[in-house]
């Protein structure tokens, strides 16, 4: 029997396996072996490094003075050689810090480990990727490039503190677009726990710019099925506010809560021409990655 996909393995299995950077390449491994594609190719003008010579490459742009020099076979790589800028924009704030259940991810955690992945995946084909991480305010931003060392800068850039008791999404993503020189990708990775119109205000600015836009909305399940638990006191990590409630009593009504946030947001981002999906964070990685990079037709990332 074949080996399971790493791609289609529990998520909280996968992530108790290895840290964030392996996590990400077992996933990578899986999804591309599932896909059997093959990464794209180009050249321009804007010099950015080298890379071995691979049989098939074009022999105009050897570095002959390398080859001369040092009997080593390299060809120039170009900046504009990328097929795609994508920036990933991941939200940080506390809520995203939560799980229902200590043997789960969090919502960070689950979200970190899939913009991972698709960081590699599209620095595999020489795309040029970059990184937002926000909550109140932008905590840190990687500018996007497609050279190898640009995968230690985003490692590094997820180990970045976060926590801030608000999340504005709709400025991270403004700035996330200005950081894309040309019509490219912005990959919202939050659990939208906000007002939707500023949200798909942000997204149709983008829009306008040629950027294609992608929100992942992460979800824990309890957030979705409110599972009865006995009366019990629930707070909220970023305003503070409790609420008693005893599940049964509000469990019906909460769900229906739920579906209706879920349809305005799936409504106000599609007026907005942005593409939208919930991943939640006991779903294996490859279904919410397939969504973001896999699709066949308008926003696909590959």
């Amino acid at each position: 029997m074949s080996q399971p996909r790493a791609d289609q393995l529990d998520p909280t299995v996968l992530a108790a396996l290895g840290h964030l950077e392996l996590v990400a390449r077992w996933v990578v491994d899986g999804f591309v072996t599932g896909m059997h594609r093959s990464p794209r190719k180009g050249f321009s003008v804007e010099f950015a490094e080298h890379r071995p010579y691979m049989p098939g490459d074009d022999l105009r742009y050897l570095d002959w003075r390398i080859a001369g020099r040092a009997d080593r076979w390299v060809v120039k790589q170009f900046e504009e050689e990328t097929n795609a800028r994508a920036m990933l924009v991941l939200d940080v704030s506390a809520s995203m810090q939560w799980t229902s259940d200590p043997a789960r991810l969090t919502k960070l955690a689950y979200a970190e480990r899939l913009a991972a992945a698709v960081a590699l995946l599209l620095l595999r084909q020489r795309d040029a990727v970059g990184l937002v991480r926000f909550d109140a305010t932008l905590r840190n931003v990687v500018p996007p490039r497609s050279q190898r060392t640009q995968w230690r800068r985003l490692m590094a850039a997820f180990s970045e503190p976060g926590g801030g008791t608000s999340s504005d999404v709709a400025g991270a993503l403004l700035q996330a677009g200005q950081l894309v020189r040309r019509p490219g990708f912005v990959v919202l990775l939050s659990d939208l726990l906000t007002d939707p119109e500023p949200v798909a205000d942000a997204a149709r600015t983008l829009r306008a710019r040629g950027h294609e836009v992608l929100v992942l909305q992460v979800m824990d399940p309890a957030e979705r099925d409110f599972p009865d638990s006995g009366e019990a006191r629930y707070r909220d990590p970023e305003s503070k506010i409790e609420v008693p409630a005893s599940p049964a009593d509000v469990r019906t009504t909460y769900q229906a809560t739920v579906q209706e946030a879920l349809a305005e947001w799936r409504a106000a981002l599609g007026r907005a021409g942005a593409r939208y999906a919930v991943a939640m964070t006991d779903e294996p990685f490859g279904r919410p990655l397939r969504h973001l990079v896999g699709v066949n037709g308008r926003g696909a990332m590959i």
